[in-house]
């Protein structure tokens, strides 16, 4: 990366630990290392072309996978016609795959590379937050590829900590955390219990938190709007927010074509505490899920529909 700003050493969090390593899980590690290797060789617009290619035609395939989306879908747009519908899952496959494939090469998004795939709106507002003691809260979605988001902060210069959930496969939860720790921070916390008290302390040090918020949570949270139909929702980031005056700044990704996107840093949400931090808390998390509504509306194609958004009883 091409920022210029001091030397991170901050320790990696250990992979998962909580599962024993099973013969399953080092055939999917062997897999994935494959994967990887292969599409490296390749390429990154080939290895995204082919994978988004793949996936967009094996993935509408999956049944339950395709009904869920349709739920989303109906939920979101009650009068939208099947043949829409049918368009926006297929783009939502490609988009996941070519994503998949791209974690392959990370190192190609740096948005000051001589020849840069990643265009950055609102630079001088991220610029503006690096030069600065104050944290912010750094809110999006599972947009465009959501990796890039944090790529982008951490070559502005932004000290920050990424909240993501770990995966399932300790072995891949490992491998991903080694390669996000090659071009963004090191600072990764795990959601829950785990990483609690880890997201205060970055934000006590004066460094801001990168998180996706756009998924359901089983436990806790709140009920909040969202498309019309409330859905349980994480309401660390306005509980956060409130507690450290922090500013909730919603990150935009935009995949414009193949292998190349848009970030946009957005303006901090407008938002005047009442005093009662019960409803201050649901209120700001109600306005985050607007803003992250507002994106997903502009291209629906590019967000992730095929996972339980509202309750399971939807889903039936």
């Amino acid at each position: 990366m091409s920022a210029t700003h001091d030397i991170d050493i901050s320790p990696l969090p250990e992979p998962r630990s909580n599962r024993p390593v099973t013969v399953a899980h080092r055939a999917e590690y062997a897999l994935a290392l494959a994967l990887g290797t292969f599409f490296r060789l390749i390429g990154v617009d080939a290895a995204s072309a082919i994978a988004g290619g793949f996936a967009r035609f094996i993935g509408p395939m999956i049944g339950p996978i395709r009904h869920r989306a349709r739920v989303n879908l109906k939920i979101a747009y009650p009068d939208m016609e099947e043949a829409e519908a049918g368009r926006i899952i297929r783009g939502v496959w490609e988009n996941l795959g070519r994503t998949t494939a791209e974690f392959a090469h990370l190192d190609r998004f740096d948005p000051d590379a001589r020849s840069p795939r990643v265009a950055i709106a609102g630079r001088d507002r991220l610029e503006a937050i690096a030069k600065s003691d104050r944290p912010a809260i750094f809110v999006s979605g599972h947009f465009g590829n959501w990796e890039v988001m944090s790529i982008a902060l951490h070559a502005i210069g932004v000290k920050y900590g990424v909240i993501y959930r770990a995966a399932n496969n300790p072995l891949i939860d490992g491998l991903i955390i080694r390669e996000r720790a090659r071009v963004m921070s090191r600072r990764q916390i795990p959601k829950g219990k785990r990483g609690g008290r880890d997201m205060i302390d970055t934000l006590k040090s004066g460094a801001s938190l990168a998180m996706l918020v756009d998924q359901k949570l089983n436990t806790g949270g709140v009920a909040s709007p969202f498309f019309g139909k409330p859905a349980m929702t994480a309401n660390a980031a306005a509980r956060l927010a409130l507690k450290y005056c922090a500013p909730v700044i919603p990150i935009e990704i935009e995949r414009l074509k193949g292998a190349r996107f848009r970030v946009t840093a957005h303006p901090p949400i407008e938002f005047s505490p009442g005093g009662d931090i019960g409803a201050d808390t649901q209120l700001l998390t109600d306005l985050i899920n607007l803003e992250i509504e507002k994106i997903i509306r502009t291209r629906p194609e590019q967000w992730l529909w095929l996972h339980r958004r509202w309750g399971k009883e939807e889903y039936i």
